[in-house]
């Protein structure tokens, strides 16, 4: 597992041994930051200076590659303490020291706490959100159209969320302000990248 491009790009990252984290693979995060960087959402947004979330951050690889690739900021939400340290140890081994801030919790509590804005997170709103659930089961008591409704009460206006899910997911959630634009397959997962409107 690599950063796919930007300053960082071709640094390893080390993947989990844990069959129950299945980190973004390499060829899945450059066809979504490829996406992103072509700006193709009839809306002015780049990853260049964004504050970003990193929901469900597993391994922390989406968030690295952004940063990489010139984000400003990056908030890893993850509530497992194994996968918590294995950010912890992939942003030291890419020599990241700052800009960057681990939550452990769920993602709904995590959402919660931005958006009261008592977690300690500089960005008030996030231009770039990434969603990257387990595919197999979705964690206990999680449902994904609330945790949508959330992520939009965090994110910015022309801010865009991408969420990764199984290719054979039958439908996808809908959530107030959150527009799906796109939806793209890549192997096993799909990505449906979301606007937030107005």
């Amino acid at each position: 597992m690599r950063v796919t491009g930007g300053k960082l790009g071709g640094r390893r990252l080390i993947a989990p041994d844990d069959a129950r984290v299945r980190p973004t693979s390499d060829r899945t995060r450059q066809a979504i930051f490829n996406i992103l960087e072509h700006r193709d959402f009839n809306i002015d947004f780049s990853v260049e200076n964004a504050a970003v979330a990193d929901l469900f951050a597993g391994t922390g690889a989406l968030g690295i590659e952004a940063i990489s690739r010139g984000a400003a900021s990056v908030t890893f939400v993850e509530r497992e303490r194994r996968a918590q340290d294995l950010i912890a140890d992939n942003l030291e081994r890419c020599g990241i020291t700052d800009g960057y801030v681990i939550i452990r919790a769920s993602v709904e509590d995590a959402l919660r706490r931005l958006r009261d804005r008592s977690a300690g997170v500089s960005a008030e709103r996030f231009d770039v959100a990434f969603l990257d659930p387990p595919y197999d089961r979705e964690p206990a008591g999680t449902d994904m159209e609330s945790v949508l409704a959330s992520a939009a009460d965090v994110m910015a206006q022309g801010g865009v969320l991408v969420l990764e899910h199984a290719r054979r997911r039958s439908s996808l959630p809908v959530a107030g302000r959150l527009v799906r634009t796109r939806e793209v397959t890549a192997g096993d997962s799909a990505l449906a990248f979301y606007a937030c409107q107005p």
